[in-house]
């Protein structure tokens, strides 16, 4: 099974992970890494970090001659921006007096961190709960996304909500997306035409309206999340389980994804819609066609029990507000108890746009398990030959 570890501060030398379990005879490259990471870095409302670092991987073990081997797969994103920290964020004792952060900025880990370690400087919680670790996790999921891509499942997303600017025609984006999603390479289309908004948004217009409130944002020193989505299509009948609670497909997906920085909400497919209806309404039902299949509907979002039921999985992800506010929030200095406004530390405006393209990644580590669970396989040669086992529906 595939295991991911990874180790390292945001402006400390370098960002380091390992993977663990991915098959043998995987093609893997550093370009193919490099070509997620950057746009991991991309969209409008970005900080002055993403002006610095130029993220590429290195891979240091477990890759020969462009292909896996079996064993752990080491990577390593070194950060520029050490060169201007190395005094602060040294390994070793310096003589330097180091000013040490005391006052916690609220919805952050500052906070919780502080306590729960016995610090006595902020400065130690806010390296590691930066979102900069996601740059590492991208790298790492990458190559159980080329693996997934192998047997022609596809991961895509798009940016559907910022702040109040938004989709009002909902029917409309669902024809929008389905004809993406149906093309060869299925959610990888609608993921690729997402990159071509800077807000990774397929709507024109409604890019538009989601710029002016970042804007907006930008104006007052202020933050802004939104809603995305996340789909996955080529996926079979059965991976998952129904009889394990903690090996249920909704549960683990739901679990990587809220593991991402500032993400406060997942939904599998039309969830909040669904409670408001009876359930006749709600339930995608179950026709055949020349021996085929198939469903008019994907409510559930691909996923019935906490299995994949052959349709889309299809998950919505909210965002909140980046807890650095330029402006600042009322806070307390914990050494000196006195009420004092946050502190500003540099950070990005929005990183709805970013925030999906790390969802899209953090899941295919989930799924790819749950792929080895069901058809095993030390090598990608062994894996494809069990898959050929594999069930699929019309959708």
């Amino acid at each position: 099974m595939i295991r991911i570890l990874t180790a390292g501060e945001s402006h400390g030398q370098a960002l380091i992970g390992i993977v663990e379990g991915i098959p043998a005879g995987l093609e893997i490259s550093a370009d193919y890494i490099n070509f997620h990471l950057k746009r991991r870095q991309q969209g409008y409302g970005r900080g002055g970090r993403m002006r610095i670092e130029e993220d590429r991987v290195e891979i240091l073990s477990g890759v020969r001659f462009g292909k896996t081997i079996g064993s752990p797969i080491a990577l390593m994103i070194r950060n520029k921006d050490w060169e201007n920290w190395k005094e602060k964020m040294s390994v070793e004792e310096i003589d330097k007096q180091i000013e040490k952060i005391t006052i916690p900025r609220p919805g952050h880990a500052d906070f919780v961190g502080y306590f729960k370690y016995g610090f006595d400087d902020i400065r130690n919680v806010i390296e590691r709960a930066s979102a900069r670790e996601t740059a590492i996790r991208v790298a790492c999921s990458s190559i159980a996304r080329k693996l997934l891509e192998e047997l022609g499942i596809f991961i895509g997303s798009h940016v559907i909500q910022i702040g109040y600017a938004g989709f009002e025609d909902r029917e409309k984006l669902d024809k929008k997306i389905q004809k993406l999603i149906h093309k060869p390479k299925g959610a990888l289309e609608l993921t690729l035409e997402a990159d071509k908004s800077e807000v990774r948004c397929i709507d024109k217009q409604v890019e538009g309206k989601m710029i002016e409130v970042i804007k907006e944002a930008k104006k007052k020193g202020d933050t802004v999340g939104g809603i995305f989505e996340v789909i996955v299509t080529g996926l079979p009948v059965g991976l998952g389980s129904y009889v394990h609670w903690d090996r249920k497909l909704d549960g683990l997906l739901a679990q990587a994804i809220m593991s991402i920085q500032a993400i406060k909400g997942v939904e599998i497919g039309s969830a909040f819609e669904n409670a408001k209806k009876f359930g006749s309404e709600v339930h995608d039902e179950i026709f055949v066609k020349n021996g085929k299949i198939f469903r008019r509907t994907n409510r559930a979002g691909g996923l019935e029990g906490g299995v994949t039921n052959g349709q889309p999985i299809v998950l919505r992800i909210a965002m909140k507000p980046i807890s650095t506010v330029i402006k600042g929030l009322s806070s307390v200095d914990l050494k000196t108890f006195k009420n004092v406004k946050s502190r500003y530390e540099r950070s990005d405006f929005c990183a709805v746009p970013s925030a999906s393209v790390i969802a899209e990644s953090v899941i295919a580590p989930v799924i790819a398990n749950a792929l080895l669970e069901k058809f095993g396989g030390d090598s990608l040669k062994e894996l494809k030959k069990n898959y050929k086992n594999a069930i699929f529906v019309e959708w």
